[in-house]
């Protein structure tokens, strides 16, 4: 299945990462003066009631050290996958949410799992191999320098130690990237 996404201006690009970034930074700052009180709504595995988990987690970060290491990459992976047009960047983000939510849901641990870097890795994954099955050099050098200077990230889809970093949400984000990658083939039109 090939998705043709319209084009953007480079403007209208950086006015949708803006309006992306400015509604993660409006939730984290209503978060910071609520105390983390909003950080309830987020994912925790097989818990029937905390399903819509899965559409607001990627909104929420435990601490404010948390949403600054996500909100760059998270801006730059937008601004990238935007490359491949607006339709092409709102599947993607959807199916990033929904996939990996729901297998985290499945197969988390028991915890509260909140943060963008889940669609960050799934972004990542995406990028890696998209540009490939596009076939188009723009879109192979976006996936080379991503994989170039992003790649450490794919550390994080191992199990780690530290009980307050969701790798599940890693693992299973970048996984739906790269099955996005190879199921929808896109290439900007």
């Amino acid at each position: 299945m090939l998705l043709n996404g319209k084009p953007l201006s480079f403007k209208q690009e950086l006015k949708l990462v803006g309006i992306v970034v400015g509604i993660v930074t409006l939730v984290e700052f209503i978060n910071l003066i609520t105390q983390g009180w909003l950080n309830q709504f987020g994912l925790v595995p097989r818990e029937v009631h905390q399903l819509l988990g899965i559409f607001f987690s990627p909104f929420l970060h435990g601490s404010l050290a948390h949403y600054l290491s996500n909100i760059l990459p998270l801006a730059i992976f937008s601004l990238l996958l935007l490359q491949y047009g607006k339709k092409a960047y709102f599947m993607v983000t959807l199916w990033l949410i929904v996939t990996s939510g729901i297998l985290v849901w499945l197969f988390g641990r028991t915890a509260y799992h909140i943060g963008a870097s889940g669609l960050i890795y799934g972004y990542f994954g995406f990028l890696i191999l998209a540009g490939f099955m596009a076939k188009q050099l723009k879109l192979i050098v976006i996936s080379i320098a991503v994989a170039f200077v992003y790649g450490g990230l794919v550390w994080g889809v191992f199990p780690n130690p530290q009980r307050f970093v969701s790798w599940e949400y890693h693992l299973f984000g970048f996984a739906a990237g790269l099955v996005a990658a190879r199921y929808w083939q896109y290439k900007r039109t």
